[in-house]
């Protein structure tokens, strides 16, 4: 007995030497990273509600996000970007449209409209922001609304679908694909991609048949932007959450009027779109002023849009395999 018992612990002791000798299996995972991605319209700064900027700061750190598009960043008193990510104590990005990311994360690549970042399992993530045109709108084109913050309001009525289609492609349309033909280029195809922002624009998931029955919208429309998404392979991650756009309406538009206000119509217009191998959604929630409009409430809230932020279970980057202790194989790469 006493000799079986030695040969084994003697078979094993080699298993265990060729093992780390070859190394480990190529795309073996060993742990995932939990990331927040927020998309948060702040309101000219941040402080424009009579506000400091750090309740701009509280309600970020209240999500408990770790990225986060951020759209408004300037204001009359001069308060931006910077000051965000210093009372964040984070890294920063602005492109030259004034479109801004907050993350806690490492920055590796910066773009045009957005940033690589590193993940702490070493994994690493695109993540895009947006900010698309307020005018025209098409819920108040559609509903006969003339929005107060336009003073000289020339944009027309409309009555049909196909005709906020055509007025949402003309507003919008050109940077949704400039942005979508720039990812199909990236070099990385499989790691995850974020594209965060205000689009000014509802989605078609929301603006249902169903919905235009209930009397919430005027009438289906099948909203181009958010389509765009759809077919570019991101999913919207409220809407996968709460697939029921009657149960869980979500809207991000406005908390600063009443539901029956008929000077605006509440909609949901912010969004966290997400696509990459391996990437999990576990959750989203709304960021607001309230319990009946929000999930997380920071009171008094400083914007004129609620935030959404998502939760993803991301992979780790892949562990390439060696075929000795010291020398690649002929297939170590990406």
């Amino acid at each position: 007995m006493m000799k079986k018992a030695i040969h084994t612990i003697t078979a094993i002791g080699i298993l265990l030497t060729i093992g780390l000798a070859f190394g480990t299996p190529l795309h073996a995972q060993t742990e995932e990273s939990s990331v927040r991605v927020m998309s948060y319209n702040i309101y000219r700064g941040g402080t424009y509600r009579g506000q400091a900027l750090s309740q701009t700061a509280k309600v970020i750190q209240e999500a408990k996000a770790d990225i986060v598009g951020v759209q408004e960043t300037r204001s009359p008193d001069g308060v931006n970007a910077e000051q965000l990510a210093q009372l964040l104590g984070w890294n920063h990005h602005v492109n030259p449209e004034n479109r801004v990311l907050v993350t806690r994360y490492e920055i590796v690549e910066e773009m045009r409209d957005g940033i690589k970042v590193k993940l702490p399992s070493g994994q690493e993530a695109y993540i895009f922001n947006l900010h698309l045109p307020s005018n025209p709108y098409q819920p108040y084109q559609l509903l006969s609304i003339k929005p107060k913050w336009h003073k000289h309001w020339d944009t027309p009525f409309i009555k049909t679908e196909t005709e906020a289609i055509a007025a949402a492609k003309e507003a919008r349309g050109g940077e949704i694909s400039a942005l979508l033909n720039r990812i199909r280029s990236l070099p990385d195809k499989e790691i995850p991609v974020f594209v965060v922002g205000d689009f000014n624009e509802p989605s078609h998931l929301d603006w249902t048949e169903k919905a235009a029955k209930s009397g919430r919208h005027p009438i289906k429309v099948e909203y181009p932007g958010s389509l765009a998404m759809a077919k570019a392979g991101f999913g919207d991650a409220w809407r996968t959450v709460y697939p029921d756009e009657m149960k869980k309406p979500g809207f991000t538009w406005s908390p600063l009027t009443k539901a029956d206000d008929p000077k605006d119509h509440h909609d949901r217009i912010d969004f966290v779109y997400f696509r990459g191998e391996g990437v999990k959604l576990n959750g989203a929630k709304i960021v607001g002023e309230n319990k009946e409009n929000a999930d997380i409430v920071v009171s008094p809230y400083p914007s004129d849009h609620r935030a959404v932020v998502a939760t993803f279970m991301i992979p780790s980057a892949p562990t390439l395999k060696k075929t000795d202790a010291n020398k690649p194989d002929a297939g170590d790469g990406k």
